[in-house]
């Protein structure tokens, strides 16, 4: 019986990690053992930064609430504060992007947030 070789899946199989290190630098993209580190690290990068990114649009959502609501004359403890009291049930990322958009609106909102702050 004739020797079973394997070289096909192994050249597929570091094509495709060749593949996928596209853009790094130096042998990182061009040596399959490098390569392949690069590819793990990567990965393993791009999992936690997906998670990271959250985090940091929630903090960005929160910079853009602040910096409008103290055009309002509320800092953002006492907005966020004067919402739950008033039972306005908007999420921050809406917030955010009605301090952007439509500065009426949210000029509107802070007025009844500070009404019920008061109260």
């Amino acid at each position: 019986m004739p020797r079973s070789r394997n070289g096909r899946v192994s050249h597929n199989r570091h094509k495709k990690v060749l593949a996928i290190t596209k853009g790094h630098r130096g042998s990182r993209h061009h040596v399959y053992r490098s390569a392949h580190e690069s590819m793990l690290h990567a990965l393993d990068y791009a999992y936690g930064h997906r998670r990271e990114r959250k985090g940091d649009f929630r903090k960005l959502w929160i910079t853009r609430i602040n910096a409008a609501a103290r055009s309002n004359g509320l800092s953002y403890s006492q907005f966020m504060n004067g919402l739950r009291c008033a039972g306005i049930a908007l999420n921050r990322k809406v917030l955010a992007d009605m301090a952007v958009r439509d500065p009426e609106a949210f000029a509107r909102v802070v007025q009844s947030a500070r009404v019920n702050q008061e109260s």
